[in-house]
């Protein structure tokens, strides 16, 4: 897999702070740095903090993640977001975190959510114009020559 075509979405890498017991990155971490690499791509697409103060934003619904490799103390990562498809609320997204020394891929999160009225704190379709940006990644994304590894266990 090749990431160069799609969004990074974070780099940083591994601080003494991170480390568990066994001496490698422990797994609150990853959703930590999942989930600012989610607001960061959130932010590049007109869907993060002011969109989420505007009365509308997101929830998440699932979440699927996956440990391939483990990251240590001063290794440096890279976190690439795919956007792989949506409906009028429901929307689906992978993230890749890769270790960047040797580009190996450490860790997967595959993602839905949902578009809420913050009002109602309902979902509801997200606005056009929104949802045309939404579009746009998507068929990007789309035309990318390799498929990205499903859990298979969300339901988009």
């Amino acid at each position: 897999m090749n990431f160069s075509d799609l969004p990074l979405t974070l780099s940083t890498r591994v601080q003494s702070k991170h480390l568990d017991e066994l001496g490698h990155m422990n797994v609150m971490w990853y959703a930590h740095f999942f989930d600012e690499a989610t607001w960061y791509f959130y932010e590049s697409i007109g869907f993060g903090q002011d969109y989420h103060q505007s009365g509308f934003g997101s929830f998440a619904l699932e979440a699927h993640s996956v440990f391939l490799s483990e990251l240590r103390e001063g290794d440096h990562f890279s976190i690439y977001t795919r956007v792989l498809g949506r409906r009028d609320k429901v929307f689906h997204l992978m993230h890749f975190m890769q270790r960047d020394v040797d580009q190996k891929l450490s860790a997967t999160l595959e993602a839905l959510g949902i578009h809420i009225d913050m009002s109602t704190r309902k979902s509801v379709a997200m606005p056009e114009a929104i949802a045309a940006q939404w579009d746009v990644i998507i068929k990007e994304h789309s035309a990318l020559d390799w498929d990205a590894p499903l859990s298979g266990s969300l339901n988009p």
